[in-house]
């Protein structure tokens, strides 16, 4: 909330040098000098009142505390100091502290700062009902009230009224960046993220322009600035909550690569002087390419007070898409207190039973089932809602059922493929295929849903033809980007067409990836691009036609040094284990030439393999695999061992 204005300087003497250096905003080498003068000196009101002010305007508001502390001992008639200490106390989450201070406070001419005070440290403490007393006891002229009122309707999750009180102060107080953030925050809620971004791009644009010393993007550029420190020009430019926001409209919209960029183009801060916010986002925006240190800081996080709300439940739902149900089980357990606080009842049951899968399937099926009754009779609800606001053409109730729908069908997915999963673990895929055919009336129009049924029928081996019509229009609908489908999507789908005799069709699709890998290729050289290649291992792996399959998985790993990795030699391998093992059982017979080809290749294999992991290991993992095991070169040295044993009998 918009309650506390900078803190100024005291009236009182002290040397030029301290005074240039904080007119030259040096203020960590103004904080060494006084804290040097103040150790060999008495503790002046003049030097103690700068020190504190340097601290202040730094955000280290524990030892601004500190200093205004002692300034209200040595003057204990100055209540400008007990404010200034009370809004320090404030500042550092130390709510109980801060009201205990502002009680002490008899000044008249503090009263309207004070009732501010004690309305932010009351919605610090999340009292919504005494922040809103406090708030409505204000003067109604003064453009603060607006703004108060605004960040209670936001807290209260009505961010249509909190954008109008927003927009409202904006429009009478004039271009104000923690404003406009507030204003782009309730866009962001509602999910508008076209006005969301322009003002965000408002605020960063004024950003640049007003304050080039920032260093705007310089580290996305490369580019090695010192830190800029967490000074309040920083905290008033709104810079650093305007990335992390446009960093979390990048992320929701699945643009990552932009999520990432936003979080690297903010004002360069050295780590330990990132505020929670944006450690959470690099957390969680980088999990995919340093997953131990995103789980290190989430951990961290979690003990710090205050700490974004969204890390236990972020931290709980990583530990279980990574598998660590143990870790997401003893974290539910030690935080039990903020289990009510921080996890939805949807979110907490849904972790349960994930957590339950791992000890009884059965259970976790039947909690997934309540889950999912539930999610369906919301639904069917909201589907009749909609139905009913398009029948009386009000486009603002359609709206806001539309949004409800999205919303329910989005919690709705995630409960749908745990259940499935139960039994895809078991490698039942009509019982899959049924569970998701119950679902059609919600999700046919939903692209996870439609990939996952795709799978499922791939799988069975004898609907290729069902599979094709659900890979068909995910593929077409990113044709023109065909390497941004995954891989193993196109590979399963070209397998289709060759099941199905659809041979031309799973030809064009080859050249089409062909000629968007050259081109990338042409751009990029040194980038490895392995679609094509696993397209092709797929299918030698599935026509089972062993000396077609091997030739086609030498072929699609040359050249060597660009083809082969991680995800190429799990296909690689499976189709030479599948020939090993039915040599082995005598129920094939390859010819020497072959014979001589394929141990050819794994001699290449090995040369080219040595930086190949065969497993990316878990993040958190306390054994790990021996370094030269977890090659591809001594893979390759295995099967080829295998291949030549077995040419001896």
């Amino acid at each position: 909330m918009t309650f506390i204005q900078n803190v100024p300087i005291k009236d009182g003497e002290y040397t030029k040098t301290i005074y240039a250096m904080i007119k030259e905003q040096r203020y960590n080498e103004a904080i060494l000098m006084l804290t040097n003068v103040l150790e060999t000196n008495q503790p002046s009101r003049a030097g103690l009142s700068l020190l504190a002010y340097c601290y202040f305007y730094t955000q280290d508001f524990i030892n601004a505390a500190d200093c205004y502390e002692k300034l209200t001992h040595i003057m204990p008639e100055e209540a400008e100091y007990k404010l200034y200490y009370a809004q320090s106390l404030y500042q550092a989450c130390l709510y109980e502290e801060a009201m205990k201070v502002t009680s002490q406070i008899d000044d008249p001419a503090f009263q309207g700062k004070i009732t501010k005070l004690k309305a932010a440290i009351k919605y610090g403490e999340e009292d919504l009902a005494g922040a809103k007393s406090l708030v409505d006891s204000s003067p109604e002229d003064d453009p603060d009230t607006e703004i108060n009122h605004g960040c209670l309707l936001y807290k209260e999750g009505r961010y249509e009224d909190a954008l109008q009180k927003f927009s409202t102060a904006l429009q009478v107080l004039g271009y104000n960046p923690q404003l406009s953030y507030n204003v782009a925050l309730c866009y962001y809620r509602l999910k508008e993220y076209a006005p969301a971004l322009k003002h965000i791009s408002d605020i960063i644009e004024r950003g640049i322009r007003e304050h080039p010393e920032l260093s705007v993007g310089m580290t996305t550029e490369g580019i090695e600035v010192r830190s800029v420190g967490n000074t309040l020009t920083l905290h008033d430019t709104a810079l650093i909550e305007a990335f992390n926001l446009r960093a979390a409209i990048e992320y929701q919209l699945k643009n990552f690569e932009s999520a990432r960029e936003a979080l690297t183009d903010m004002p360069p801060r050295s780590e330990e002087e990132l505020d929670a916010v944006t450690l959470h986002n690099q957390a969680l925006m980088n999990m995919e390419t340093k997953p131990t240190e995103g789980f290190e800081k989430l951990q961290f996080l979690l003990q710090q007070n205050p700490f974004p709300p969204e890390t236990f439940g972020n931290l709980l739902l990583l530990y279980c898409k990574y598998e660590y149900y143990d870790l997401a089980a003893d974290v539910l357990a030690e935080n039990a207190h903020l289990t009510y606080k921080y996890l939805t009842p949807y979110l907490y049951n849904f972790l349960d039973a994930l957590i339950t899968q791992q000890t009884s399937p059965e259970e976790a099926y039947r909690k997934f089932d309540e889950i999912a009754s539930k999610h369906t009779e919301t639904l069917r609800k909201l589907t009749k809602q909609v139905q009913e606001a398009r029948q009386n053409h009000d486009d603002e109730s359609v709206k806001r059922a539309v949004g409800e729908y999205e919303d329910a069908l989005e919690r709705y997915i995630p409960v749908l493929m745990a259940q499935a999963k139960i039994y895809w673990d078991m490698e039942n895929y009509a019982q899959v295929e049924k569970i998701f055919r119950k679902s059609v009336e919600f999700c046919n129009e939903n692209d996870i849903w439609k990939l996952n049924v795709a799978h499922v029928l791939f799988m069975q081996e004898n609907k290729f033809k069902e599979a094709t019509g659900f890979y068909e229009p995910i593929v077409k609908k990113h044709y023109e980007n065909i390497l941004n489908v995954s891989a193993i999507v196109l590979a399963n789908l070209c397998v289709s067409y060759i099941m199905t005799s659809q041979n031309e069709e799973a030809e064009e699709l080859m050249r089409k990836i062909e000629k968007e890998e050259e081109q990338l290729a042409y751009d990029d050289p040194d980038k490895k691009v392995f679609h094509l290649c696993i397209v092709n291992l797929v299918i030698g792996v599935v026509k089972r036609n062993y000396e077609f399959g091997i030739s086609r998985v030498i072929k699609s790993l040359e050249p060597y040094n660009k083809k082969l990795g991680t995800d190429t030699w799990f296909y690689a391998k499976r189709c030479f284990l599948s020939l090993i093992e039915n040599q082995a059982k005598h129920m094939m017979a390859i010819r020497d030439s072959v014979f001589q080809e394929c141990v050819q290749f794994l001699e290449h294999c090995e040369a080219y393999g040595k930086d190949v992991k065969t497993v990316i290991e878990q993040p958190l993992e306390e054994t790990h695999l021996h370094e030269g095991k977890n090659t591809a070169t001594y893979e390759a040295r295995l099967l080829k061992a295998l291949l030549l044993k077995l040419q001896m009998y």
